[in-house]
């Protein structure tokens, strides 16, 4: 139905500004946190030298007293938050979480660190406003599952304006009724559609650096004392009526234990450097490898899919099979699949222009198809399924029954900590430098200073 379930009793937005002003995470949402903390900051340094990351910096006019990771020059706090968010997501390495899905890491991290060098705020502060922050953009996208991308706009995109808002309320400190007339005003400036799917522009990558910069504008004017309507969410005109038409919100799954139980505790993050839904399929592609079965040996492979993944991921589908550079290949399953399986990876080297191109690649894509399973359990759950018709009359099957890195089968320390240096080295930071960087992010984990110098490297 287009109609909006019972509105709630108090504007939404009043009952997020208590949760922004008050919430204490838990240890396991604490943890989580951190993790993201690292992560994000290995992924920006990773995107530093990347066309995107360089437009985005060259595009900032404001110098200032913060932070462009991976890069020397200082810039002003919006500036800082559109660069980093753009370079967190943009080679979509990034966080993600499975019920949304949305990436919240590459909007309330930059946010949250913008925040805090404008303001010379601590660590503990920082860490508060991440929690608090990922966990409302991931809350925001429960309310109507996969209505946004249906309306042809991108969840991350939407929701992060939001998130980051509450982000940059928390690291402030910013009372209930302030946060609430910030979080009205973020609802104006929340954008972000997602037809970069048509030629694999960069304009998705924009979405998180956008959505964190709307975070700290919506503060910052709600703080000098701009308003904006409290019924940003549940209105006539709110944002799910705007950008979710399609689907009666369920606002229970904002509220309902919000400030005591924290989603934020099964959030994914990624072995893969390409899109969520195509990860399973990786490991499928990855199984079929293993089995020493080699690309001439496959006549076809048929995939089990979610019907709410095929207007990204699978078509069309001759599209998806010669995908035009290597950030479109990112959501084209066949491409990742094939990829994955020749090179037994899908990490930021499978996803160049010229490894895009490769007509081994695009053969083997060729052979990959889909059918929709009535069954399958997307946005709840991502799964991965293939059957493999080979030559010889076998057909191989091969499931991934969910994400890896995900709340099923997280990705274990070691595992974080390696992906975060080599997406440092990928940046060509040096070892000595990797040891600085890390030893600033753990004080700043553990409360203790904000301080990004050791980011701070390149040419100006």
């Amino acid at each position: 139905m287009n109609q909006h379930s019972p509105l709630p009793a108090a504007p939404l937005a009043a009952t997020v500004g208590t949760f922004a002003a008050s919430a204490k995470p838990s240890s396991a949402a604490a943890a989580v946190c951190s993790s993201l903390l690292f992560d994000i900051a290995g992924l920006i340094v990773a995107a530093r030298e990347t066309d995107y990351v360089q437009a985005a910096l060259t595009s900032a006019v404001d110098e200032g007293r913060c932070t462009a990771l991976g890069h020397a020059r200082r810039l002003g706090m919006y500036d800082a938050a559109l660069v980093n968010g753009t370079a967190a997501h943009g080679e979509d390495f990034d966080d993600t979480f499975e019920g949304g899905p949305v990436h919240p890491g590459a909007v309330v991290v930059p946010a949250a660190l913008a925040a805090a060098e404008q303001h010379g705020i601590g660590g503990e502060a920082v860490m508060r406003g991440i929690a608090v922050g990922a966990e409302l953009m991931c809350r925001l996208s429960l309310v109507a599952p996969q209505a946004t991308h249906k309306a042809g706009f991108h969840p991350t995109a939407i929701f992060g304006a939001p998130a980051a808002t509450a982000t940059v309320a928390a690291v402030l400190g910013l009372d209930a009724e302030t946060t609430a007339r910030a979080l009205g005003i973020a609802g104006s400036l929340a954008s972000g559609i997602i037809e970069y799917l048509a030629d694999g522009s960069s304009t998705k990558r924009l979405h998180a650096g956008a959505a964190a910069q709307a975070g700290l504008r919506a503060v910052h004017l709600a703080r000098a004392g701009f308003a904006g309507p409290p019924t940003v969410f549940e209105g006539t005109h709110g944002m799910f009526k705007a950008f979710a038409p399609s689907k009666t919100p369920d606002f229970a799954r904002l509220t309902e234990g919000l400030g005591t139980r924290w989603v934020i505790e099964g959030l994914a993050f990624k072995p893969y450097a390409c899109g969520t839904m195509t990860q399973p399929f990786i490991d499928c592609a990855l199984k079929l490898a293993a089995s020493g079965v080699s690309a001439d040996d496959i006549v076809a492979i048929r995939c089990k899919v979610g019907e709410g993944t095929v207007h990204r991921l699978w078509e069309p589908l001759a599209g998806k099979h010669r995908p035009p550079n290597g950030y479109a290949g990112k959501f084209s399953t066949p491409y990742c699949m094939a990829v994955a399986f020749l090179d037994g990876a899908a990490g930021l080297g499978q996803f160049t222009d010229a490894r895009s191109q490769d007509p081994a690649v695009q053969a083997l894509a060729a052979k990959i198809a889909y059918e929709i399973d009535p069954a399958d359990e997307y946005p709840r759950n991502f799964s991965g399924q293939l059957d493999a018709t080979l030559r010889d009359g076998r057909v191989m099957s091969f499931r991934q029954p969910h994400m890896r890195g995900g709340a099923h089968e997280p990705l274990d320390d070691a595992e974080l900590t390696a992906k975060f240096e080599a997406n440092l080295s990928f940046g060509h930071m040096d070892d000595a430098g990797i040891a600085a960087l890390r030893a600033a992010l753990a004080a700043l984990a553990s409360g203790g200073a904000v301080d990004l110098a050791p980011a701070r490297y390149g040419a100006q």
